[in-house]
């Protein structure tokens, strides 16, 4: 595919036209306040991987509801002190997958959380985590589960499980609570914008062609799923447009970037159909911190920079952790 967004220039000027919900941050703060109600009773139990470099712990934590979310946390082995930690979020219906999946932030020496998503793990990476809420009928995957009212959408427990997991990975007395980021690519990179905009004391986001942001525009820019089971939603459910995009400005990620208050490192991909490159733009010009990056990738689709955008963020973040 070759380029289809706006050029380069243009993007790095554009401004979504998504209207921000006046009570954003009461909803917010309601849920997360919720949540809160329930111990967060994070349990870390050691397992035996055959890897020797690193110890694996098989976390659970209550998130939203109270209800059980897992996790792996991994650290390098005869560590003394505490670490400086990553906590990283999974992409589009993926889960947590296996403990040697995950080597390259204890490796580096870092102490790394990945969190399950709940009821996602079956098209790839298996999770763990079941979704025991229920929702009014939706278009098959998980963007219109509860789409009809922001307090029953299914973003509204995973954003707030992700806030949950920077809480569960700074209860290990191997982790240090003042020193931690969060890192994900697309889905992951939604979550990762998010929790940048509602956990204030992160020191570094680093977000890789993220999901989930500036719904106006991908919804109608780009027919390639996720986005798309917006508009099948919709294409049967005729005359609710806006109610869903009044759900769906609740969880829009243009939103949270402008309360992100950490250092961050975005990247683009311009042939990218899945999260169309304006709508990572619109997040990143949001991003309201002043030290803020994106790398772009020319000629990637929804890969972006791969393995690349990994060694870019082996060396930004350990200056920030």
């Amino acid at each position: 595919m070759a380029l289809f967004d706006l050029p380069l220039d243009e993007l790095r000027e554009y401004r979504s036209a998504s209207v921000e919900p006046a009570d954003f941050d009461a909803f917010w703060t309601k849920t997360l306040q919720e949540a809160r109600e329930h111990d967060l009773d994070a349990r870390f139990e050691p397992v035996e991987t055959g890897l020797r470099t690193v110890q694996v712990y098989d976390v659970t934590f209550a998130g939203f509801g109270g209800h059980p979310v897992k996790g792996w946390l991994t650290v390098p082995v005869s560590v003394e002190g505490p670490l400086p930690t990553v906590v990283e979020f999974v992409g589009y219906g993926g889960g947590r997958a296996l403990p040697h999946e995950h080597l390259l932030w204890a490796s580096a020496g870092f102490a790394h959380f990945v969190m399950d998503t709940r009821g996602q793990g079956s098209g790839w990476g298996g999770g763990e985590t079941p979704d025991p809420v229920g929702s009014a009928p939706s278009f098959p995957g998980f963007m219109t589960r509860g789409i009809e009212d922001p307090e029953n959408y299914y973003y509204r427990r995973v954003f707030t499980d992700g806030v949950r997991a920077v809480e569960a990975a700074r209860a290990h007395p191997l982790t240090d609570a003042s020193r931690t980021a969060a890192v994900g690519g697309s889905q992951g990179g939604g979550i990762t914008i998010a929790v940048g905009g509602l956990v204030p004391d992160l020191v570094a986001v680093a977000p890789d062609v993220p999901f989930l942001c500036d719904f106006p525009r991908a919804t109608t820019l780009t027919d390639r799923h996720p986005y798309r089971e917006i508009g099948s939603y919709l294409k049967t459910h005729r005359g609710r447009t806006e109610q869903v995009m009044r759900t769906l400005s609740y969880f829009d990620g243009v939103h949270f970037a402008a309360r992100g208050r950490a250092p961050a490192l975005f990247s683009a991909a311009l042939e990218d159909q899945t999260c169309p490159p304006s709508t990572v733009f619109a997040a990143f010009n949001a991003w309201a911190h002043e030290e803020k990056t994106i790398e772009v990738y020319d000629f990637n689709d929804h890969e972006g920079g791969g393995a690349h955008q990994q060694g870019v963020k082996l060396r930004w973040l350990p200056a920030r952790l």
